[in-house]
């Protein structure tokens, strides 16, 4: 029964999400939008149902402390799953800027204005790479103030936001010492690689600590299994009082805090 609660709560959490076919649209330039204040409001309809459904299956399966314990155990699970998209988002965004302003300083090098390189370069890019290039070819285009767009846009764009600081930067010497924007467009593009190579490196090192945290978080459920299994019923005890729905709701807890708090101190590794 312990094992059906917690694959029950992990399949809610893992439902397919309906924002698939953003990734089926490669070809679409600037007009793409990547994932934004619509996503973010589905993953918050997401949350709110299947938090009441892990409940109510831990309430069938193990009564009220399998009810607080199996949403406790979904929101951990849903937590991971969103902050592990949101990493990838990142990493994909930082190489697909990367690669953008690559394409915009060869435009440039070739003799291209600004605003023709910038369309030029997010034609085939990554969506916040295409965005991005846009909102850099509109503004030279119009004369704006480059560096000044690229700052305002740090909050539609938290994937890149501390990317859009470095551009602006770059651009901003370009204009005040009268330096070609290939230069520093190019420097901005290394940079960025060289950031994703050591963000690589460092996921891959840290694959084995994420492993071993998962496999210290399944051990509970081992232990259940084998209690079961040599007739001492641990299952029962946990269900059949009180008391057993009491530790029921503290083991959860405490195997969710500590899930909680090794991601911290991984994330914590690679800001």
């Amino acid at each position: 029964m312990s094992t059906a609660l917690a694959l029950a709560a992990a399949a809610l959490v893992c439902w397919p999400t309906p924002s698939a076919p953003l990734r089926l649209t490669p070809a679409r330039g600037a007009g793409r939008r990547g994932p934004g204040l619509g996503e973010l409001a589905t993953l918050a309809r997401r949350r709110a149902v299947l938090l009441p459904a892990a409940a109510v299956l831990g309430l069938v399966v193990a009564g009220p402390g399998g009810a607080v314990a199996a949403a406790v155990l979904a929101a951990t699970l849903h937590r991971h799953r969103t902050a592990a998209r949101a990493e990838r988002e990142r990493t994909a965004a930082t190489a697909g800027l990367a690669e953008a302003l690559s394409s915009f300083a060869a435009e440039v090098r070739a003799g291209a204005p600004p605003a023709a390189a910038a369309a030029s370069a997010g034609a085939d890019a990554h969506p916040v790479a295409a965005r991005v290039m846009t909102l850099l070819g509109a503004t030279a285009q119009l004369g704006g103030d480059v560096p000044a767009a690229l700052r305002a846009a740090r909050s539609r764009e938290p994937a890149v936001a501390a990317h859009l600081d470095r551009l602006a930067g770059a651009w901003a010497l370009a204009d005040r010492h009268g330096i070609a924007l290939a230069g520093p467009a190019g420097a901005v593009a290394h940079d960025l690689r060289a950031r994703a190579r050591m963000a690589g490196g460092l996921k891959a090192r840290l694959a084995g600590p994420r492993a071993t945290a998962a496999v210290l978080g399944g051990l509970p459920v081992l232990g259940l299994l084998l209690g079961e299994g040599i007739g001492a019923r641990p299952w029962a005890v946990l269900t059949g009082g009180l008391v057993g729905q009491g530790l029921l709701v503290v083991g959860v807890g405490l195997v969710c805090a500590g899930l909680a708090w090794t991601e911290r101190i991984v994330a914590g590794v690679t800001r």
